[in-house]
Parts: C-alpha cells; structure tokens; sequence
C-alpha cells in the first residue's frame, strides 16, 4: 500500500484500485492529478500483481483476496478522518462492485472506470469447458493473457512505456481466470444489494476489452439512487490513460466535488 499525500489543503481521499494485469504504478500521473487538486490518494498492488507474491504472479486462491487487500486500503483512508472516495479501474472497479455488494462502508462516492463486468474476447467453449478440469487438478497453469497495451489504449506514450515495464503481467493462471468469471456473473446476480451511494460509471465507447452493453447493463439496474454514465465515444478501454485523459480527469473530478459540495453536479 501506498499514500501520496496533497501539499494543499486535503479535501478528501480517492482509494485507487488497479486493473488486471497492471500494478500502481501505472497510476502515478492520475494520483498526482488527484494531489494537485487536494485530495490524499491511497492505492497499492493487488495480490499476484506489481511487486507482490513475484512467484505468484498472475494467480490467486480466490477473488476474496483482492476484496481483503482493498478493504485494507479504505481502511487505511478512514485514518485521514475525510471523505473517502473509491475509484475502480477495469477488474479493480469489479473488485469495488463486489465489495459494495457484500458489505456497507463509509464513502462519500464511487468512480467504476470500465469495470470489466464481462469480456469482449472469451475462451471459445471447448477451451472454456477445458478450464473447469483444470481449475481442479491444475490450478496454477498459466496462459497467454491476450491482453496487449494496444488494446488498452490509444495513447502511444503509454503504449511504448507499458512495452517496457517488467511489472506487467502477461500470463493468468487457469484458476485466476475462472476466479474472475465468477465475480462478474455474482456482480449481477448480487446487483440489488449494491450500497446506495453516489456512483458515477464511465466506459470507453470503443472498448477493446470490456464489453460496454454488460457494463450498461449493470448500471441500469444498479439500485444506487444517485447514478450516472458517461461513455466516452471512440475511447479505448483505459479512460485514464487516453490522449484526452485531461478532459477525463476533470469530469471525475467536477462529479466528486459535487458529492463534496453540491455545486457543479450537473454532469
């Protein structure tokens, strides 16, 4: 876990929860952002990712791991004594969906950036009947991902950076995968006990990763009375990391500040 604290006076706290695949790391231009503007961010590297468990990588015993390692993370944020805010990215706003089902905690609001509720490209179903035998006698070997920077983003800066970061985890094993099937069809089915906070989804309009119409989906029978959805057209699937990521940062925060002060809400 890591704290990048404001130099101003602090507003509030955004807990920061990375994507599959990924580490923090990746996030220190959307913290900085964040400080800038006032606010402590709290973010980490989930388990099998980043600099965790480098043995491990790329695998996990059960999703409920994650949802441990984040509940740490806002925990931690209560300390501050200022509103917490959880911020989701791709499986990280699965892991935010998850939690908020499953249990009551003290947030000011949401922000669930492409959360990955289903997947664009499946195992076909041979492959996918193949992973449950496998998930039993072994659950630790791992496959190619299928996920590249390319498909991520279209900002080249990030792509060429990504090429390079030894951190990046570009094997899951077999019971990681079947771990994340799991979460995003109990996301669904637990839809109705998501905590009534104020939320705010936003989703690449050309998604390479995550399928959009599971994510309106979700949204659209989310209990939250205070709920909005922003698709960003012709944006890939990492929001924050598009070449207009500026002008996503700012509408993140115009939504934040209007759960803080009401003014601006208009979204």
């Amino acid at each position: 876990m890591k704290k990048f604290e404001t130099t101003h006076k602090p507003l509030g706290v955004i807990v920061i929860i990375h994507g599959a695949m990924e580490h923090h790391g990746r996030y220190k231009w959307l913290a900085q952002k964040w400080n800038e503007a006032g606010y402590h961010v709290i973010m980490g590297d989930l388990p099998g990712q980043g600099l965790t468990e480098r043995s491990n990588l790329g695998h996990i015993q059960s999703f409920v791991q994650y949802l441990t390692e984040v509940k740490s993370w806002i925990f931690e944020a209560y300390s501050y004594e200022l509103p917490v805010f959880l911020l989701g990215h791709s499986m990280g706003g699965l892991i935010a969906i998850r939690l908020l089902e499953e249990g009551t905690y003290n947030l000011a609001g949401v922000i669930l950036s492409s959360p990955c509720l289903n997947l664009v490209h499946k195992p076909n179903a041979v492959l996918n009947t193949v992973s449950y035998v496998l998930n039993l006698f072994k659950p630790k070997l791992r496959m190619d991902s299928g996920v590249s920077p390319s498909l991520a983003t279209r900002n080249k800066e990030v792509i060429d950076a990504d090429a390079g970061d030894t951190l990046y985890v570009k094997k899951v094993s077999v019971r990681w995968f079947r771990e994340l099937v799991s979460a995003m069809r109990a996301a669904f089915l637990r839809n109705e006990n998501f905590q009534d906070l104020p939320l705010l989804v936003m989703q690449g309009g050309d998604d390479r990763i995550v399928d959009k119409h599971a994510v309106k989906k979700w949204f659209h029978f989310c209990p939250a009375h205070e709920k909005h959805y922003k698709e960003w057209p012709n944006f890939y699937h990492e929001i924050f990391n598009e070449p207009e990521r500026e002008e996503v940062f700012n509408f993140t925060r115009k939504f934040v500040e209007g759960c803080l002060f009401g003014i601006g809400y208009n979204l």
